[in-house]
């Protein structure tokens, strides 16, 4: 498996919280495999989470500028930069019937760790997701005997 970090630059278009996750779902693959791929729990947490915290970076962050992907070891850790050093909370305790509202109680859900960081003036949003291995089928399900 590769390793490395991914860095891009955000820029206010429509289209950049669905640019995020295939950014995302393609470092998935490639640095993951079978972990990686659609379908697997893993990756469909990490990216509903990239799209989470896009989404909020642009709707209470100032002026997002960078997705990070790192993979260590077998985690995927996301980090989303914005110019506002507002760190972000709920708004009250978290009410599935609300349309909106969601995101931070989804990252204490479905992520291994995650956090918040002062960051150039402004602040980073990260998470990690494990990606565990996809077990590997036997060639013969059954033993012979």
């Amino acid at each position: 498996m590769a390793s490395g970090t991914r860095r891009y630059e955000l820029t206010e278009v429509p289209e950049v919280v669905g640019a995020c996750r295939d950014l995302t779902r393609r470092a998935l693959s490639e640095w993951f495999g079978p972990a990686g791929a659609p379908g697997q729990v893993a990756a469909e947490d990490a990216l509903l989470l990239v799209s989470e915290v896009v989404t909020n970076a642009f709707t209470h962050g100032g002026v997002p500028y960078e997705l990070r992907l790192d993979r260590t070891g077998g985690r995927l850790w996301v980090q989303v930069s914005d110019t506002s050093p507002v760190r972000p909370r709920p708004h009250g305790p978290h009410r599935p019937s609300r349309a909106s509202g969601h995101g931070l109680y989804l990252l204490e859900r479905l992520s291994a760790a995650w956090g918040c960081v002062p960051r150039d003036g402004g602040k980073a949003v990260w998470f990690e997701v494990e990606v565990p291995p996809v077990p590997v089928a036997p060639d013969h399900p059954w033993p012979e005997g």
